[in-house]
């Protein structure tokens, strides 16, 4: 029985961890839970699941919890999960930058971390790779693109890739023209055509930027090279990533496009569990096709591989930039199509500076969140 801690429980990745575990209930438990704001559905999920614990970062007033667990919170209520001794890992999916403070302290607490916050890695790569290496501890992703490299990979010790094929469905504006993108809403950018996510993950989805917070995340999971990863658009999102190796084998992982495969795959490491997935039938499913990604109607997705070369604190300022920016799309004060001009417009504002703790991070995300607000006053909707 492995314990498990979801931070993130009311979304969209905490929902099918749950999920996960409702159909395995002799493997996991849920030891812990812990959502943002969302008391009522994290109530309702500590009565189903009764875990030992649950933390509410932004309770409403006179909320206290419910008597059948123990209740923490605030800010602070994230990090006292991943400390508990009845926890073994944390699956880590709040949203943002948020997640790295609690990436950091389920390390150095020695927990196994299921990483579905890219933004951790994004901000704070080389901090944590580090920390989960003095530690000994185990970071497995659960991000589609990051499970299907990572499973690719296992019992080849010896055998480092050579390159990283990353895929990408190319969203919902992959046939659009820079024009139509340009009138594109809000709500033409959360229909993802394959996936269903989280707001803000679907408009990072559909920007692309998501796949260039993903290219940053490969770069520090598998210890790559920026030029050695690359990105195809793969619409009908069956290949969800592959490894090429120094002979030309270029190794992929399929299977339909469900989360809570990598999500399992991740919570049952180094097993398989059955009963999570339907099954992918070749015969039936049509067929695949991959293009070279646009950069000129996509121009947010090579961010990715300038802020790598810059080094430094760039990423950290990349990401900082688009959590503002897709705040205000949602809002409906920016246009969805001025993303990309206000990413590199921030990054644009000052030179990359080093990054040798936490603070360093905290610091150039405050930064460029108060450039990119500065510049988006020019774009208000």
């Amino acid at each position: 029985m492995r314990r498990i801690a979801i931070l993130g429980s009311t979304g969209s990745i905490g929902t099918q961890s749950l999920d996960v575990i409702r159909r395995h209930p002799e493997s996991f438990c849920a030891a812990a839970l812990a959502a943002r704001s969302s008391a009522a559905a994290l109530a309702a999920q500590v009565r189903e699941f009764s875990p030992a614990a649950a933390a509410l970062v932004c309770p409403p007033e006179g909320f206290a919890g419910e008597n059948n667990c123990e209740w923490s919170f605030g800010e602070e209520a994230l990090l006292d999960i991943c400390a508990r001794e009845d926890v073994d890992a944390v699956l880590v999916a709040v949203v943002g930058i948020a997640g790295l403070p609690a990436v950091l302290r389920a390390i150095e607490c020695g927990k196994t971390v299921l990483l579905a916050n890219k933004e951790a890695l994004v901000t704070g790569g080389a901090l944590v790779m580090e920390a989960a290496r003095r530690k000994g501890v185990s970071l497995l992703p659960v991000d589609s693109e990051h499970s299907a490299i990572f499973q690719c990979i296992q019992g080849r010790p010896n055998a480092h890739p050579c390159r990283i094929v990353l895929t990408a469905s190319g969203g919902p504006f992959r046939t659009w023209s820079r024009e139509q993108i340009e009138r594109a809403t809000v709500e033409q950018a959360l229909r993802h055509p394959n996936w269903s996510m989280g707001r803000k993950i679907t408009i990072d989805s559909a920007s692309m930027v998501n796949k260039a917070l993903e290219v940053i995340e490969a770069r520090w999971l598998f210890d790559m090279a920026p030029e050695d990863i690359e990105v195809v658009v793969h619409p009908q999102s069956v290949v969800h990533s592959g490894v090429e190796f120094s002979d030309g084998a270029l190794l992929c992982q399929m299977g339909l496009p469900d989360m809570r495969v990598p999500i399992a795959y991740a919570m049952s490491y180094p097993d398989r569990m059955g009963n999570v997935g339907e099954r992918l039938d070749l015969t039936r499913a049509g067929a695949l096709t991959f293009e070279a990604p646009d950069f000129a109607r996509f121009p947010a997705l090579k961010l990715a591989w300038e802020v790598l070369r810059e080094g430094g604190d760039a990423p950290v300022r990349l990401n900082g930039a688009n959590e503002v920016a897709v705040d205000l799309v949602l809002r409906g004060e920016l246009p969805f199509f001025r993303i990309a001009d206000l990413l590199a417009e921030t990054l644009s504002r000052e030179g990359a500076r080093p990054v040798r703790e936490v603070a360093d991070v905290l610091d150039a995300d405050r930064r460029a969140r108060e450039t990119a607000h500065a510049l988006a006053q020019r774009w208000t909707a």
